[in-house]
């Protein structure tokens, strides 16, 4: 590949990122409930979030919150004098940890909960307009556990009249809502639990009348290979559909929400992603790349640190795929060349190709 072919390639500004500040708490777990990290529980946000600026100053642009447990009306201005050059780019839903909530919000059976936690819900879109940020709705808790356990239909129902309610009050303040699926956890069964499942959710909403012209999805990357979605294929797809939002940059093994360091396992969906989100120009109008990680026993700044480096790397690899080359091979649907490309960008070419075989050879 040529320099210039190269170079026209290169972005004409790097995407920009951010991460959840809750990499950096306790990291529990039902087997360790003080978590792997029990000095941080009696931190208090502003401090963590002074901590985390002081170790990853320079190499990351924002931070997210959950909102009311992590960032609130009450700390909110303490939180943002720890800031320094940061800012804080999303606000999440976050009332999946509240015992209250154990039944969720949107589909909660007792109508006083219900309109309790939506209204929470619609504080958190306010703090996030306040910010000039985004919202992200990870509907977690609402689903169910068992076979018999709720009347589906009828909870579709609520699922999808709660998140138009809180989606029209955020394009009353105009607010980009972020919807995030997973297909477990805490509930068994989630209902937005794929990114079919998303788009279904949008469109239903959209049927009640709310406008849902800002309204987004994030890929969470360790939710969609749980999913056996094929992380550069949905990419496509929510681009092509005017609906790609965020991305939740993280790795795992595929069967849990591991939320393990980036690029440390699927490293092939991963740079596949990467070329697709060159292509779609994803960046270009202010999208960035969150890092969604759970450090659980490695040290919370350094996992975060080589998470962003390994994903700039990846990210870097990606921009030297012969384009033209990879568009021929799959005009002919021809993977045996599509990854003689792909691996020639990984340092496979031809004089390599030489030695390998001399080796066979001798």
């Amino acid at each position: 590949m040529s320099s210039s072919s190269n170079e026209s390639q290169q972005p004409a500004a790097r995407v920009k990122n951010s991460v959840g500040i809750w990499a950096f708490g306790p990291n529990a777990t039902r087997f360790v409930p003080p978590g792997y990290h029990p000095e941080t529980a009696h931190e208090s946000m502003p401090e963590r979030t002074r901590r985390v600026v002081a170790g990853l100053k320079g190499l990351v642009d924002g931070l997210e919150y959950h909102h009311p447990g992590e960032l609130n009306e009450e700390n909110v201005d303490a939180v943002k004098a720890e800031l320094g050059g940061m800012d804080i780019y999303c606000v999440c839903a976050g009332l999946h940890p509240d015992p209250t909530y154990k039944l969720g919000v949107f589909v909660n059976p007792d109508e006083r909960l219900r309109r309790e936690g939506i209204a929470t819900l619609k504080r958190g879109v306010d703090l996030a307009a306040a910010l000039g940020a985004h919202y992200i709705i990870w509907p977690g808790a609402e689903g169910y556990n068992y076979n018999f356990h709720r009347d589906y239909a009828a909870t579709w129902d609520l699922f999808v009249a709660g998140v138009g309610e809180v989606v029209a009050h955020a394009a009353e303040r105009g607010v980009t809502v972020f919807l995030e699926h997973k297909n477990s956890e805490p509930a068994m069964n989630i209902l937005m639990r794929n990114i079919g499942m998303t788009l279904y959710t949008i469109d239903r909403v959209r049927r009640l009348g709310v406008d849902v012209s800002r309204v987004q999805v994030n890929m969470d990357w360790q939710h969609l290979i749980m999913n056996g979605e094929n992380l550069a294929e949905y990419a496509a797809l929510l681009g092509s559909e005017g609906r790609m939002g965020h991305q939740h940059a993280n790795s795992g093994w595929g069967t849990f929400d591991d939320d393990n360091m980036t690029g440390a396992s699927f490293f092939f969906q991963t740079l596949d992603l990467a070329l697709t989100l060159q292509d779609m120009g994803y960046g270009t109008r202010g999208e960035r790349v969150g890092f969604d990680l759970y450090p659980y026993t490695e040290d919370q700044v350094a996992a975060v640190r080589r998470s962003v480096l390994q994903w700039e790397w990846i990210d870097d690899l990606a921009r030297r795929v012969d384009r033209a080359g990879l568009a021929e091979a799959r005009a002919r649907v021809d993977a045996v060349r599509a990854y003689e490309v792909v691996y020639r960008a990984l340092g496979l070419d031809a004089d390599y190709e030489r030695m390998i075989i001399e080796r066979h050879r001798a």
